[in-house]
């Protein structure tokens, strides 16, 4: 038989989260963003939970989007990256794939007979990719020229510091984008992600597109995603394998990392850093049995981890620990780690089997 490590995944979570997001959105139509394997969850569970409630869906690159018309949806997809080659335009044209074009290579790509309907990236200050505002009216000048302006469905941006609630360079952007784009009304706008949509008074404009906090994670700093109303869409848990009393002077793991004061009764986990837990998340990160909150103690390895029981002394061999999930928020560990819940999310390995709960 297979261990039980298991990463549960919550359909219901995930609509409830995308629900959380549209109401947020206003007047904006919301987006949803199912990159990374839906933020490892599964693409086609993602797509699946959402399908009814959202039109439109982004990616970041051609192989996602192929992987929801495997999965039978239909559904207009945007492609965040645009294309990386220029016969991949076709295939856009013909499947309903909307890429997001971002340099002037990717434009010369546009040809007669080629060229689906496409989003232009603005850059406002993050400087991974997009066109700077100046440089707009010469571009939609030589689109219009070539015949491919009609094809264009409207402008995107990215935030940089959306997350951070103490920082002005949101609406920094914000006024750029609006100021850059004023000459074409027409066009759609685009710059909400998930932690705009936590911004008092911030505009999303005509489409939002949250990505994290479908899957219950947290988009801001210092908060969890159950500060902010959302619910977990993934529930990562693994056995107890092993129980046993440590004595004062006993040490755990690997490096003896961590040495009991006093008589402790400590558990061994089937997951480690090969299943994508974080090797970093060390002693007193957060876990949860039989509904009660417990603490890593030493170092994680690459098949297990130690915890101790000390909370939840009726826990035996069998019984399930939750690594995160409704009792203990993704965000916490992630802190934990020196990281983000996203990466926790996103690096969770093949080797433990995705169901849907």
């Amino acid at each position: 038989m297979p261990r039980s490590t298991v990463a549960i995944i919550h359909p219901d979570a995930i609509r409830y989260n995308f629900l959380k997001a549209k109401e947020l959105a206003g007047a904006a139509t919301v987006m949803a963003v199912v990159k990374a394997d839906g933020y490892g969850h599964g693409i086609e569970a993602a797509t699946d939970a959402l399908a009814a409630e959202t039109t439109r869906f982004a990616v970041a690159c051609l192989e996602e989007a192929r992987a929801i018309r495997q999965a039978g949806h239909r559904h207009t997809i945007a492609l965040l990256q645009g294309t990386h080659e220029s016969v991949d335009l076709a295939e856009c044209q013909e499947s309903g794939f909307e890429p997001v074009l971002h340099n002037r290579l990717q434009l010369s790509w546009l040809a007669p007979g080629q060229c689906p309907k496409f989003w232009l990236k603005v850059n406002t200050g993050m400087n991974r990719l997009g066109f700077r505002p100046d440089e707009l009216p010469g571009v939609m000048t030589e689109l219009g020229l070539a015949g491919f302006a009609s094809q264009m469905v409207g402008f995107v941006t990215h935030f940089a510091c959306a997350d951070d609630a103490d920082s002005d360079r949101t609406e920094q952007q914000t006024a750029l984008f609006e100021e850059a784009v004023a000459a074409w009304p027409d066009l759609l706008r685009s710059v909400g992600n998930s932690a705009a949509h936590f911004r008092r008074g911030q505009p999303l404009f005509d489409l939002s597109r949250p990505g994290i906090m479908l899957y219950g994670g947290s988009p801001m700093i210092g908060k969890t995603g159950a500060d902010l109303g959302l619910k977990p869409a993934m529930t990562l848990q693994a056995p107890l394998i092993t129980t046993r009393v440590l004595q004062a002077g006993d040490a755990v793991g690997y490096g003896a990392g961590w040495v009991a004061s006093r008589e402790t009764r400590m558990g061994m986990v089937a997951i480690g850093y090969a299943d994508g837990y974080p090797r970093h998340a060390g002693t007193d990160t957060p876990a949860a049995v039989l509904g009660r909150r417990i603490r890593l103690i030493g170092r994680v390895s690459m098949d297990m981890l130690a915890v101790d029981l000390s909370n939840a002394p009726e826990a035996r061999e069998g019984d399930m620990v939750e690594l995160w999930g409704s009792t203990v928020c993704v965000d916490e560990v992630a802190a934990c780690a020196g990281t983000i819940g996203y990466e926790l999310l996103t690096g969770v390995t093949a080797r433990v089997p995705r169901v849907r709960g």
